[in-house]
Parts: C-alpha cells; structure tokens; sequence
C-alpha cells in the first residue's frame, strides 16, 4: 500500500470547512483504490496563529512540512 504524508492548514474564513471536505474526498479515493492511504497532520497557521506570534508559521515551519 502507497501512504501519502499531506500537510493540512485549514487556514481562516471558509478555509476550514472546505479542507475537512477535501480530506473526506481524499480518504474516499483512497478508500475506492484500495492500495493508497492518506496520513494526514494538521497545522493551525492561520490568521490567529499570526496574532499571537506575529508570524505565519514558526521558523522551522518549512522544514517540518518537507519532513
């Protein structure tokens, strides 16, 4: 079975509806494939998380979603 590593950031506004839609269409793919899998982890690195720390993402951010 193929597991695909994808980086979830809800974002603000509609953005986190829409990306917990996208994710049960991704799980339903891979669900009708029956040799793909999804292991998803979220980052909230939206508009709040740039309030409290005057930043998008922390410094390392890219480098934790390259793995």
């Amino acid at each position: 079975m193929e597991r695909v590593s994808c980086a979830v950031i809800p974002g603000d506004g509609i953005g986190p509806e829409v990306v917990a839609e996208g994710v049960k269409v991704l799980e339903a793919a891979a669900e009708l494939d029956g040799g793909l899998a999804f292991d998803f982890t979220e980052f909230p690195w939206g508009c709040e998380y740039y309030a409290r720390r005057q930043e998008m993402m922390p410094a390392d951010g890219l480098d934790t979603l390259a793995g």
